[in-house]
């Protein structure tokens, strides 16, 4: 599934946030760093799963834009969600 909405918060600070958050706050099925980026985070679940972050600043609306996708971690991404500051409900397609 695809997540998206919008932060209060740096893209460089929502990347970071996530490295920390599925490394820390997701005890049963904790992620850990494949790859990353200024924009971007890749996380690796220990059975494969894949999460992925973006975060970009929507410069004419002075939000950052976060889309995440991921078929195993839609649980840990509304928590994840619930703990930035959010300028717009999440939508998951």
């Amino acid at each position: 599934m695809i997540h998206t909405t919008t932060v209060s918060l740096s893209p460089a600070e929502v990347v970071a946030r996530a490295q920390q958050f599925f490394a820390e706050r997701v005890p049963n099925s904790a992620a850990f760093l494949e790859k990353s980026g200024p924009n971007f985070v890749t996380l690796r679940g220990q059975g494969g799963e894949e999460v992925v972050i973006g975060a970009w600043e929507d410069k004419d609306h002075g939000v950052t834009r976060v889309r995440a996708s991921t078929l195993f971690f839609d649980q840990a991404l509304d928590r994840f969600f619930s703990t930035l500051a959010l300028a717009s409900p999440v939508e998951v397609a």
